[in-house]
């Protein structure tokens, strides 16, 4: 039996500042049924509080504590740790960052920096970690829908670069790391083979999800979704649908 639902923002709740059509009353649909909820992102361009600002202008009632993001998963990271962090990020991300210790063990951060992936700032990056800084990736997705429509440069190509140059192996702290889905379920005391996961991005979120150990996994057709994804990555996804409408009406005919 289902009992709770990871859903990915990008590409299946809003693009950009924009809901995408039937995902705000489908959210409303798994809550009537009973279903525990958590958002999970992987993004690293805006901060938690952003995330959950622009939530709640689309309609939707979400607490902090229903929303997942790496930046999250960094700080509690760096805490257990000792280290303080290294930024190589974009700038609407840093505030999550801030009023953590001072410390003399560092960690690079890598987020998806934008325009801030200059030389000097990867060759900075580099030089921490040579000096013995950790590496520590927000995510490492290959690319993310831009605002054009377009496929853009994720993090993860700049996060191999600096494990190539470094010969350092990141720790990944988003999807599809399996710790990042297994700890949204814990916060709803849901274990994984009764939980779904809905997202666009059949490596990071579906492939992610089923290694995690989650009951299913749906692909939608939105956000950065390209023709024949849902056959590019192992697990392949449990269905492949058009959006989160008809995602909310997969798992509500099946959740006996």
């Amino acid at each position: 039996m289902t009992r709770g639902v990871l859903l990915d923002l990008a590409g299946v709740i809003y693009d950009g500042e924009t809901a995408i059509p039937g995902g705000i009353d489908a959210v409303t649909r798994l809550r009537r049924a009973g279903l525990a909820i958590r958002f999970i992102s992987n993004t690293t361009r805006s901060s938690k509080q952003r995330v959950l600002e622009r939530l709640q202008a689309m309609g939707l009632t979400v607490a902090k504590a229903d929303v997942f993001t790496p930046a999250h998963a960094a700080r509690e990271w760096l805490l257990r740790n000792g280290r303080a962090p290294y930024l190589l990020v974009h700038p609407g991300l840093a505030p999550d960052f801030c009023e953590l210790p001072d410390r003399d063990n560092r960690a690079v951060i890598v987020g998806d920096a934008g325009d801030a992936f200059t030389y000097a700032a990867l060759n900075d990056a580099f030089r921490e970690l040579s000096a013995g800084a950790e590496l520590l990736a927000l995510a490492t997705n290959r690319t993310f829908r831009d605002a054009d429509g377009e496929l853009s440069l994720d993090a993860g190509p700049f996060v191999a670069a600096l494990e190539f140059a470094s010969l350092k192996r990141a720790t990944v702290l988003g999807k599809p790391s399996s710790e990042f889905f297994l700890s949204a379920l814990a916060s709803m005391d849901c274990p994984p083979d009764q939980a779904i996961m809905v997202g666009d991005d059949a490596e990071a979120d579906i492939a992610g999800a089923l290694h995690a150990g989650l009951s299913g996994a749906l692909l939608v057709r939105t956000g950065k979704y390209r023709q024949g994804d849902e056959k590019r990555f192992d697990p392949r996804p449990t269905a492949t649908v058009a959006d989160l409408a008809a995602a909310t009406d997969w798992i509500l005919a099946r959740r006996d």
